[in-house]
């Protein structure tokens, strides 16, 4: 009888104990997938060509939140847009992301201000370019330097929503 009854505790801990091995990422489940965002296309004229974007649209203070993070990989035609209601000096960090990012800093006028590129994963360096911005685009890092992106370029916004 001894034995049974602690066979049975040691089964009702277990049960007890279940959910909380499915939790990861700090009591928050892990998600392989990305979150169900609006898409649109972030198009910029290098001068030489254009270069498009898929971008998922990061519109509200939780979705800029949690941003790229927990991404295993992006394409090389993919990213996120923050869309801002304003002007602001934004500073990104690299916590809970996985991948390199370029960010390009964009301001209202739809000119590229600044790029921060190949930002490091898995930090919580801020990472700015110290003038303000309307919009942040995240790609994946080394692509602005690829694609000769710099800033005072133009950027068209097909499919975003105005602030």
């Amino acid at each position: 009888m001894r034995g049974f009854r602690r066979r049975l505790l040691l089964l009702a801990i277990g049960v007890a104990f279940l959910p909380l091995s499915a939790c990861k990422n700090n009591g928050q489940p892990a998600q392989t997938t990305a979150p169900s965002l609006s898409r649109a296309t972030v198009t910029i004229d290098t001068g030489e060509r254009k270069v498009s974007f898929r971008v998922e649209l990061a519109l509200t203070p939780a979705e800029q939140e949690r941003g790229l993070m927990f991404r295993e990989s992006m394409g090389a035609d993919e990213g996120m847009l923050f869309v801002f209601p304003g002007q602001s000096v934004h500073t990104f960090w690299m916590k809970n992301t996985l991948i390199p990012l370029d960010m390009l800093f964009i301001d209202s006028n739809r000119r590229i201000v600044g790029i921060v590129e190949d930002a490091e994963p898995k930090t919580l360096t801020g990472r700015s370019v110290g003038l303000p911005s309307q919009y942040v685009l995240e790609i994946g890092g080394g692509l602005s330097g690829n694609h000769k992106i710099r800033p005072g370029q133009v950027v068209e916004l097909q499919g975003v929503p105005a602030p």
